[in-house]
């Protein structure tokens, strides 16, 4: 028995120094242990050979069946283990001027290297090249999210730049989306931005946005603002949508399909014609959708990083006239059109 436990040694000694795959190398001994109980079954009881090697294939089953459970039970140990613990952290890939660039918020501990990996997997549209989808663009750029889609049917006018700041006198007459491009190419070389230079309407809403992971609304009318809503809502997307006029703004994250209520849910009835004037009736203070839309912007960053708390179930409004901020409670509505099963 010694010498065929020897053997065994050698084999694998021998596989170990040819650097023999270990799967082959128990092939060898698992050749060799079959050899010793057919020499032990069929040899005379008397046979030099059989008494070398144990002169009893029982001995030799017992140790065979023992390995078995050996080597069944630490390869079920390690299925365990694989499945218990939890999933090596995947490394963030940044080129070093991409690290220089977000160093600031890698060193925020909300963000850090994994949330700025996902900003740069982030594919966010924003609705609207205005006064809310300037700040809002610029600072989703800078902040480093991988694809900015944009949609705007509008050129740029003088009167914009009052307060749309993502566009020059230098690029009056130009697309609002091809001077957005500009604009983010000349802030951020790293991130990608597709200009849809058209208007948001039934034909295109569910295909444009199906492609992306997040949806900002800086339209200026109601048509768009419910038929975004209700696309948002169909397809589970969050929605951040935001509206200003004169001195006041206001905003919230939309997402039925996470317990918070639709844009409809709040706003269920649309105002009369006049009721709410646009800025070009009634005029906006200028830096106005500066805040308001780079609020857009942080929201859709939490929204994205998973950091802090967002607005979804909140209304904020903000008047810049008498520096006052509310938040009011929103809910789901069972009766709303567009959400109602999802919040109910």
């Amino acid at each position: 028995m010694t010498l065929v436990l020897t053997m065994m040694a050698a084999l694998w000694g021998i596989g170990w120094a040819m650097k023999t795959p270990k799967h082959l190398r128990w092939g060898m001994i698992a050749a060799l242990w079959v050899a010793v109980i057919l020499a032990n079954l069929v040899l005379p009881v008397a046979s030099p050979l059989r008494q070398a090697t144990g002169g009893d294939a029982r001995v030799w089953a017992v140790l065979g069946v023992l390995a078995a459970l050996v080597a069944g039970y630490r390869r079920g140990l390690a299925a365990l283990r694989s499945k218990a613990e939890p999933e090596p952290a995947k490394v963030v890939a940044f080129s070093d001027s991409e690290l220089d660039r977000y160093a600031r918020h890698i060193m925020l501990r909300e963000v850090g290297g994994p949330g700025q990996r996902r900003l740069k997997d982030a594919r966010v549209l924003v609705v609207g090249a205005g006064g809310l989808g300037s700040p809002a663009l610029l600072y989703l750029a800078a902040a480093g999210v991988g694809v900015i889609g944009v949609i705007d049917d509008d050129k740029v006018d003088g009167s914009n730049l009052q307060r749309q700041i993502i566009h020059t006198d230098q690029r009056i007459g130009m697309d609002k989306v091809q001077s957005a491009a500009v604009a983010i190419k000349a802030l951020n070389p790293f991130v990608t931005l597709r200009p849809y230079r058209r208007r948001l309407d039934e034909a295109i809403a569910a295909d444009l946005l199906a492609d992306y992971d997040l949806v900002l609304d800086g339209s200026d009318n109601f048509d768009t603002r419910y038929l975004v809503n209700k696309v948002c809502a169909a397809q589970g997307k969050p929605l951040i949508s935001a509206a200003i006029t004169q001195w006041e703004g206001q905003i919230s994250l939309y997402d039925p399909a996470r317990g918070a209520p639709c844009y409809e849910c709040v706003f269920p009835v649309r105002p009369a014609a006049g009721m709410v004037p646009s800025c070009a009736e009634a005029g906006v203070i200028s830096p106005l959708p500066g805040v308001i839309g780079a609020m857009m912007a942080v929201e859709a960053l939490k929204q994205i990083t998973g950091a802090g708390q967002g607005l979804a179930g909140r209304l904020m409004i903000y008047d810049a006239l008498y520096a006052e901020t509310r938040v009011i409670k929103i809910k789901p509505r069972a009766d709303c059109p567009i959400c109602g099963a999802a919040g109910s």
